[in-house]
């Protein structure tokens, strides 16, 4: 058992998920999934208990950093995960994605701990801070959700997408396992044959597939 284990994390109810409206893999309606982060519907649960209970998704904030340069080509920023990572099972998969889970450390930072946005923001700026440092201006939106229960991971997770488009390639990992990190031009990457991490796979062919 490991200290993560322990870790109180946010989660929602699954059967809630469905009833906004089921999908499997990329949802760009994010609106309609507004009430996942209401208080009457979030709760800190132990993630030993989460990781393998699919009554519950665990909410992650799933951050991708892209630049469209002069001539319209769109790069993103990309890495792959080492072994000193957590997830044991995305180890040395490549990925286009930042992010982690909320837990109850980001109360104390909330300024409205009662209400679930707020919360759900500090926690995404904690994991921000902690995996890259972004080194240029940026607008960031909310672009979707992602769900994937066709795998073990993705089955208790639930992942919702915001894009950083930077005025300038400038990002730089924090965690020293995040390896092969830079900017890889979209095209290259979907036509490269590389393995990604599920998630990843879903969310740049659903933003920037044919």
């Amino acid at each position: 058992m490991s200290a993560k284990d322990d870790e109180m994390i946010l989660v929602v109810p699954t059967e809630l998920f469905r009833s906004l409206g089921y999908f499997q893999g990329f949802c760009g309606e994010p609106r309609r999934y507004a009430d996942l982060l209401s208080p009457d519907n979030l709760a800190f649960r132990r993630r030993g208990d989460m990781e393998s209970n699919p009554a519950f998704k665990q909410l992650i904030p799933y951050m991708l950093f892209t630049h469209t340069g002069a001539d319209g080509r769109v790069s993103v920023f990309g890495y792959v995960r080492g072994k000193g990572m957590g997830e044991a099972r995305l180890h040395n998969l490549m990925s286009v994605g930042v992010g982690g889970h909320i837990n109850e450390s980001d109360l104390a930072r909330a300024a409205r701990p009662n209400d679930g946005r707020d919360v759900y923001r500090e926690g995404l700026l904690r994991e921000l801070r902690e995996e890259v440092a972004v080194e240029s201006p940026y607008t960031e939106s909310v672009v979707g959700l992602i769900n994937d229960d066709q795998t073990e991971v993705g089955k208790v997770h639930l992942g919702i997408v915001h894009r950083f488009e930077l005025e300038s390639p400038r990002v730089t990992p924090n965690e020293p396992d995040l390896i092969e990190s830079g900017f890889y031009g979209v095209r290259d990457l979907l036509e490269s044959g590389r393995a990604f991490e599920t998630w990843s796979s879903i969310a740049l062919r659903a933003l920037f597939g044919a």
